[in-house]
């Protein structure tokens, strides 16, 4: 049986081979109607200079390939077709245009599905909310606004937020900066949100950060290795992915390696749901809300095992919290450090909550935490959480199948599946929609003249939480949870960057930083 497979094999491994040798023959081609884009060749079409160019990225500290293309859309009018070696599934359209997301994600979102191709790539969480599309997907999203909808959910959220920033994140903080140590503030905040994000899914808190930070659970890395390979899959042919996830091999070995490890974790945490003490109030995490109202979601009744759905279900959450708020909150904390200005206008805003704090407390020298209600209101804070949000984005790519033949506002014709792929970092970078400081970050830009309200962006334009029916449920509960953990971090510490630390981004489908965040805190003199 095994054999026949082997002929099928053959043109996808010739194409890899020829992707592989021919970018360290030709390093500076392009193409002659858009000098940014790579040469189209015959047989491999772009293919190897996409190749060269990733190369080049992982080779070169400073060397962004994600800047590479939003100049090469840019010169192209915002939208480009990238065409990939013949017959292969690499022919589609890359678009960063406001015009052309509105009319796929509003205007005519029944023909631009996800697609299958979206759900091979991410496979293991198939059937998902994320993946789903038509019938499926509104059953999951129902099911989803019932459960991230319940004010006990939030009230509890809000309670573990608090605790966490508390009793983890801030003890951390003030012994680095008492030692004078420095601190990996990506590796730390990646702690914080997977132990709040276990929290709210299974209900169980897996306690990666905590005193004398205990040894990184292997999910973890796990997590992360789901969206690099997501990426490395977007930039070869199916074909190819697919054979090397046969032969077992590269970024596919890799990739089973991390699946084998998460959907371990999955069955010990809904063990462990399972087996927890209750108190009085009944439970309000996510799997315990599925087996209470979708029991028919939840169990495989040939074997009685957990099912598959469930699986990718809570897995799918896991993706949607931690790589949205746990890409967020570097980031953030990168642009704050190069820009003090905008700390000390965080700590204007947060002055009179914590003036108010300081007179129903005893202990002058506290450290500060705030709640979330106190928060809330924060519009500065929230301009500058959304700033970065535009310039770093959680997830750097959206992408949509084509049902129906049809021409975006653009004019660019599509073809009944034709892919389209959805730069959300050259989307916070077209000039049209930003202005000329396009590049900078100006926290500014999202506030009413006299910065006491924060200005409406229409979320074709501002793509990070989705738009349109696929609008993201759980966004107010993620600026809330980042904008509570920001605080008490700028109230309490002055924060720096590690001189000669290079922060780039990794090549990954989420906004991942390739060499870690390494900052130096100091405990602030109030």
């Amino acid at each position: 049986m095994a054999f026949s497979i082997l002929p099928g094999l053959f043109l996808p491994l010739v194409m890899l081979a020829v992707a592989a040798f021919i970018p360290l023959f030709i390093k500076s081609k392009k193409s002659k109607t858009n000098p940014l884009l790579p040469v189209e060749w015959p047989l491999v079409g772009m293919l190897p200079g996409i190749v060269a160019s990733l190369r080049s990225h992982v080779a070169a500290a400073g060397d962004n390939w994600y800047d590479i293309l939003t100049s090469a859309l840019v010169a192209s009018g915002h939208t480009l077709k990238v065409r990939g070696p013949l017959a292969s599934s690499m022919n589609f359209f890359v678009t960063c245009d406001p015009v052309n997301i509105r009319h796929m994600y509003t205007s005519n979102f029944a023909n631009y599905p996800k697609g299958e191709g979206f759900a091979e790539i991410f496979d293991i969480v198939e059937g998902s909310f994320l993946t789903a599309d038509g019938e499926n997907w509104r059953w999951h999203r129902d099911i989803g606004r019932q459960a991230l909808a319940r004010p006990e959910l939030l009230a509890y959220l809000a309670c573990c937020w608090r605790d966490k920033v508390e009793e983890g994140l801030l003890p951390l903080l003030s012994h680095a900066a008492g030692t004078g140590a420095m601190i990996n503030m990506e590796d730390l905040f990646g702690r914080l949100v997977f132990d709040l994000t276990t929290t709210l899914v299974f209900g169980v808190d897996p306690c990666c950060l905590s005193a004398g930070m205990p040894p990184m659970p292997a999910a973890l890395p796990a997590f992360d290795a789901i969206m690099e390979v997501a990426f490395v899959r977007h930039t070869m042919p199916a074909s190819v992915w697919k054979a090397l996830r046969w032969l077992k091999v590269g970024p596919e070995r890799k990739l089973a390696e991390a699946q084998r490890l998460i959907h371990g974790f999955v069955l010990d945490m809904i063990k462990k749901n399972m087996v927890q003490e209750r108190g009085t109030a009944a439970p309000v995490d996510l799997l315990s809300f599925f087996t209470a109202n979708y029991s028919d979601l939840c169990v495989d009744h040939q074997t009685g095992e957990p099912s598959k759905v469930l699986h990718a279900t809570l897995i799918a959450y896991m993706i949607a919290g931690r790589d949205t708020v746990g890409t967020t909150l570097p980031w953030l904390l990168y642009n704050l450090a190069k820009n003090p200005h905008v700390v000390a206008g965080i700590r204007r805003e947060l002055a009179p909550i914590a003036a108010a704090r300081a007179r129903r407390q005893q202990d002058d020298d506290a450290l500060m935490v705030f709640e979330a209600q106190e928060t809330k209101a924060l519009v500065y804070l929230h301009a500058a959480m959304f700033e970065s949000m535009r310039l770093y984005p959680p997830i750097l790519y959206e992408r949509k199948s084509v049902l129906a033949d049809d021409v975006l506002p653009s004019g660019h014709q599509v073809r009944a599946r034709d892919v389209i792929l959805i730069s959300l970092y050259a989307m916070g970078r077209v000039e049209s929609v930003w202005g000329k400081d396009h590049r900078e970050y100006r926290p500014e830009r999202w506030l009413s003249v006299d910065g006491c309200s924060l200005l409406h962006v229409p979320s074709h334009k501002f793509l990070v939480f989705n738009s349109g029916p696929r609008m993201c449920l759980g966004k107010e509960m993620s600026i809330a949870q980042v904008k509570t953990i920001v605080a008490a971090v700028v109230w309490n510490y002055d924060i720096e960057l590690v001189e000669g630390h290079v922060v780039q981004p990794k090549l990954s489908a989420s906004m991942q930083m390739k060499n870690g965040l390494m900052m130096a805190v100091k405990r602030r003199g109030m």
